[in-house]
């Protein structure tokens, strides 16, 4: 498993991380999928109470991600710069801070779940079945910390398929527990949304031990007992200064989209209903962006912290050509199988045409999104976080949800309304990334200074 190039000044090329990413990423997916498609067999109410609650436990997700973003992108700058011990003490002191990070975000969740959940103008079977679900997956939720920091950090090494297979064993326990505590076979009781979200928490038990082992055998420098409990000041500085922004950014993301789902609660639970299934289907259509944008982080983190800055230019540009164009392709079959794609979900002709209309709009969304999802990684990954944050507040918060608003009350698109207001964000943040790249100055941002010369190498990419 060990490969001596993944610490070499030479970083990998973009098809070779990417690939995996994207499977991993797939796989993660479709456990959400799996978990509505289930569902869905329960009631579509079921379903659409785990998506009003599966939403907080991604931004809480999001929120743990702080450190893990930023001590990916530190590590990846330290490796560039060929100073290994040193991104193996970052990569413990991250560990530690996550895992203690994770445990106060579980215990919030367990504790404040009910009320939460309540504030959601839910009611009903929708409100049992939403406290029931944040109850127990967000009181475990520490472990998908701890899964999100050792999975960053072996993908940052250069091992992005072995992570892939991890989350491959992940899913597929995940679907199998699913199948029997859900429906209860094999002589379990019928659990339901209890049944799914027990499931969660078994499938990311086992797969957080496979990452604590696998990370130990690809480090080449390992990191010892005594980093984990080593507080370095100058290392939290660092993590904090890439992983805050980067989490403010996410998080205003998902806050906006928390706001874009209480309008929908108030068309009516076909409106929400639509919404999750439909936010199911765009899921699959920006992953390969997404895989793109990691992959992307991870090569210009290397490439700026070996002191390569024009290599780092042209690699992002490349990226962006290959995010983008594969994005207008699975945007287009998207809308030419979108009602067969909907039925997979539900058999309600309401829900399948509404939720139909709006994915008729994945393809003015979805190339906006491409675009900052490439991007925006490859400016974080230069140490040029706090500028995505400034630009992506301007355009959410102050465009995005007052234009929302209008189109779905005023104007009275419903949820195409929303869609609509969302496509308008990502269009405008995808213009600032691009004019931000464009102008080279995130070349001042960079974290680390290298160790040694790196010797002159081919350009990378895919």
């Amino acid at each position: 498993m060990h490969s001596a190039d993944t610490t070499s000044s030479t970083p990998p090329g973009l098809l070779r991380l990417t690939w995996p990413i994207f499977l991993e990423f797939l796989l993660f997916m479709l456990m959400g999928t799996a978990d509505t498609f289930m569902l869905s067999g329960v009631s579509d109410e079921a379903a659409a109470a785990v998506g009003v609650a599966a939403h907080y436990v991604l931004l809480s997700v999001t929120l743990m991600e702080v450190i893990s973003n930023g001590a990916a992108i530190v590590v990846a700058q330290y490796i560039g710069a060929q100073r290994q011990k040193e991104a193996a003490r970052i990569a413990a002191l991250a560990i530690s801070l996550n895992f203690l990070f994770g445990l106060v975000v579980s215990a919030s969740l367990f504790l404040g779940g009910n009320t939460l959940m309540a504030k959601m103008n839910l009611s009903g079977d929708m409100l049992v079945h939403a406290r029931t679900y944040v109850g127990i997956v967000g009181g475990f939720i520490f472990l998908q910390a701890l899964i999100n920091i050792f999975a960053s950090l072996l993908r940052t090494y250069g091992f992005t398929k072995e992570s892939m297979f991890v989350s491959l064993g992940m899913n597929l326990l995940h679907v199998v527990a699913n199948y029997v505590l859900i429906f209860g076979h094999f002589g379990m009781p019928r659990m339901g949304v209890a049944g799914a979200a027990w499931s969660t928490v078994l499938s990311r038990t086992v797969a957080l031990g496979v990452f604590v082992w696998m990370l130990y055998r690809v480090m080449d420098v390992r990191m010892k007992a005594r980093d984990y409990v080593t507080v370095s000041r100058d290392y939290i500085r660092k993590i904090f200064h890439m992983g805050v922004p980067a989490a403010v950014e996410q998080i205003t993301y998902h806050c906006c989209q928390t706001v874009f789902m209480y309008y929908v609660t108030f068309l009516g639970p076909v409106a929400l209903a639509s919404r999750e299934y439909a936010m199911n289907v765009s899921r699959y259509i920006f992953l390969f962006s997404l895989s793109i944008g990691i992959g992307t982080s991870i090569l210009v983190g290397r490439l700026v912290g070996a002191g390569r800055p024009d290599t780092a230019y042209q690699q992002a540009l490349r990226s962006l050509k290959w995010g983008l164009s594969i994005t207008v392709l699975t945007s287009l079959a998207a809308i030419l199988l979108r009602q067969s794609l909907i039925g997979a979900f539900t058999v309600d002709p309401a829900v399948i045409q509404l939720a139909s209309t709006v994915l008729f709009l994945s393809l003015l969304l979805e190339t906006g999104r491409s675009c900052n999802l490439v991007l925006v990684n490859a400016l974080r990954a230069t140490g040029d976080a706090v500028f995505t944050v400034y630009a992506g507040f301007g355009s959410m918060v102050c465009m995005s949800l007052p234009l929302g608003y209008v189109l779905v009350f005023h104007a009275g698109l419903g949820l195409p309304g929303v869609w609509l207001a969302i496509a308008a964000d990502e269009w405008t943040r995808a213009l600032i990334m691009w004019l931000r790249w464009r102008s080279r100055a995130w070349e001042k941002k960079s974290l680390v200074t290298p160790a040694v010369e790196s010797p002159e190498v081919a350009a990378v990419g895919a």
